[in-house]
C-alpha cells in the first residue's frame, strides 16, 4: 500500500495498479494524525474512511502535481535529518574491517564500528551512527522540482536513499508512517576538503517521493540511480538498501535519532534518511546544471526525478537592531 500527496490538496492511496483519492482528507499529515487519534493502523483507518475518485498516478506525476509524500503545515516543524556510513558498500570497504585501526580515517573507523555493533540483539542498544542535519521543511523538494545548489557550492551530487517519515504523537512518541525514496543532495567536493565540513556539505535541499510505502521496509532493496543529460543517460549504477545491505538495523538508526527529546515534540514531522553506498561523485563523475537525477526501484513505485539547478549569487547583509 502506498500514499501520495497532491500539491493542490488530496491524498492518493495506491494498492496494486489502482490509485484512488482518500475521502475526507487533503493532506497525508492530517490523515496520519487522525489515525493516531483513533488508535488505528493507517491501513485500517483508510479502509474505514472510504475512497473517492480513481486517478492516474503516473499522469499526475508527469504533470508535476505530486508533492513530497508528507509535509507539516509549518515548515519549521519538519526536520530533515539522516545517518551516514550505514551501508556495507563495496567489497574493499568491507575488507577494511579486518585491518588494524591505526592509520584508518575517522570515516573508516565509524564504518567499522557500524559493522561490529550496528545490529544489536533485541533489547540491546547498538553503536550510534554518523548523524547529520539537512534543515527544515523549507528544504523538502517535491518530485520533479529542481534541486537548487547554492552559488557558493563546489559540487551538487545525488545520494539515492530511503527515508522514513515520522509523526510525533501527543505523548511525545515517534510514530513511523512509512518509507519513500529520497535524494539526499549534497556537496561532496566541500566535504572532501575536510570531514569537519560535512555539516556545510549537507545544508542543501533533499527530494522525497513520489510514493510513501506503508508497512515494513523490504530487507533487500535493489534499484537504479542515474544521471541524465539532454535526455540521455550519462551515468548509471545500481544502488542497494534494506537491512540485508546495511551495517545498522533501521531500529538502531531510529533509536539514535529519537533518543533526543528535541526530536520528540508533539506534532512535529521528521523525514530521516538512512544512507547510501552509491554516488556518481565516487566514480569521478561531475554533474552539470540541467542534469536530471533519477532514482528508481520496483519496491517504491514511481521513480523520483529532479533536475539540478544552480542558484544565483546572493549578498549576505546583517542589520544592526
Amino acid at each position: 500500500m502506498y500514499l501520495s500527496q497532491l500539491k493542490a490538496g488530496g491524498v492518493v492511496y495506491r494498492q496494486g495498479e489502482i490509485s484512488r483519492l482518500i475521502s475526507g482528507f487533503s493532506t497525508s499529515y492530517d490523515l496520519a494524525l487522525a489515525a493516531i487519534a483513533a488508535g488505528q493502523t493507517l491501513a485500517s483507518f483508510i479502509e474505514a474512511q472510504g475512497f473517492g475518485e480513481t486517478v492516474e498516478l503516473a499522469a499526475l506525476a508527469a504533470d508535476g502535481k505530486l508533492d513530497c509524500p508528507m509535509r507539516h503545515p509549518d515548515p519549521a516543524h519538519m526536520f530533515l535529518t539522516g545517518t551516514g556510513l550505514t551501508h556495507t558498500g563495496s567489497a574493499s570497504a568491507r575488507d577494511s574491517m579486518h585491518a588494524d585501526t591505526a592509520g584508518m580515517s575517522d570515516s573508516m573507523k565509524m564504518f567499522r564500528m557500524g559493522i561490529e555493533g550496528g545490529k544489536p540483539k533485541a533489547g540491546e542498544t547498538g553503536v550510534q551512527p554518523e548523524w547529520f542535519y539537512k534543515g527544515t521543511g523549507v528544504n523538502a523538494i517535491a518530485p520533479g522540482e529542481a534541486l537548487v545548489s547554492p552559488s557558493f557550492a563546489l559540487d551538487g551530487g545525488e545520494e539515492p536513499e530511503i527515508a522514513g517519515f515520522y509523526v510525533i504523537d501527543n505523548q511525545g512518541q515517534p510514530v513511523r508512517v512509512g518509507f519513500c525514496l529520497a535524494n539526499e543532495f549534497s556537496d561532496h567536493v566541500t566535504e572532501k576538503i575536510n570531514y569537519l565540513y560535512l555539516a556545510h556539505s549537507k545544508l542543501r535541499p533533499a527530494s522525497f517521493g513520489p510514493e510513501l510505502l506503508i508497512g515494513d521496509l523490504p530487507r533487500n532493496i535493489v534499484g537504479t540511480s542515474k544521471v541524465l543529460r539532454a535526455g540521455k543517460t550519462v551515468w548509471e549504477k545500481p544502488f542497494l538498501s534494506g537491512e540485508d545491505n546495511m551495517s545498522h538495523t533501521i531500529a538502531n538508526l531510529e533509536y539514535h535519532h529519537f533518543k533526543y527529546s528535541l526530536f520528540c515534540q508533539p506534532g512535529d514531522l521528521h523525514a530521516h534518511m538512512f544512507g547510501t553506498a552509491t554516488l556518481s561523485f565516487a566514480d569521478g563523475f561531475k554533474t552539470e546544471e540541467g542534469d536530471v537525477f533519477e532514482i528508481a526501484t520496483p519496491d517504491f513505485g514511481l521513480p523520483l526525478a529532479n533536475p539540478l539547478k544552480t542558484d544565483a549569487a546572493k549578498a549576505v547583509t546583517i542589520k544592526t537592531l
